[in-house]
């Protein structure tokens, strides 16, 4: 199962970095729209990820657990950019994957807010149930202290009942 598992990993990274916009493989584009247009991307590439995986469970090559398992792994780890990472989070609002915080990972953040008062993570789960969509908040960056404006494009991925998000910073 372990060979299969790499095996899987090595298939969908390859097609992974094959598929990424030419924008995500240098650097991030500084227009609004153009960054808008890269994380959709970037998040419907991570999600026909989870697709192929789960087509692997669909075929018995692995359980639900180890689907999800793989899925949460491989999103950890994926990234674009100088500084892109991925998140995901059940429709409870659990945290499974976190590309820059791992401490978030298995916390409930369904109460999270940020300095204005907006629960992102409520904005995520309305935005990803309705089709996906574009969330604006505040959120602190990696290695700082201080919130600063986000921008982030989640959607759902119902097989694993997860909402898949990247973002970037203004």
């Amino acid at each position: 199962m372990k060979k299969l598992s790499v095996t899987v990993f090595a298939f969908i990274l390859s097609g992974l970095v094959l598929c990424l916009p030419a924008g995500a493989q240098s650097e991030q584009p500084t227009d609004q729209s153009a960054q808008d247009l890269l994380i959709k991307s970037e998040v419907e590439t991570a999600v026909s990820m989870l697709g192929a995986i789960y087509v692997k469970c669909q075929q018995g090559e692995m359980t639900m657990e180890q689907a999800k398992k793989l899925g949460a792994d491989l999103l950890r780890e994926l990234s674009y950019g100088s500084d892109g990472y991925f998140w995901a989070d059940t429709t409870e609002g659990i945290n499974v994957a976190h590309g820059a915080k791992k401490t978030e990972e298995g916390r409930q953040r369904l109460e999270d807010k940020d300095a204005n008062g907006v629960f992102y993570i409520r904005e995520f789960m309305e935005k990803a149930k309705t089709g996906g969509g574009y969330v604006e908040y505040l959120y602190t960056k990696k290695g700082q202290t201080e919130e600063l404006f986000k921008r982030a494009y989640v959607l759902l991925f119902e097989p694993f009942g997860w909402v898949v998000g990247t973002g970037y910073y203004r």
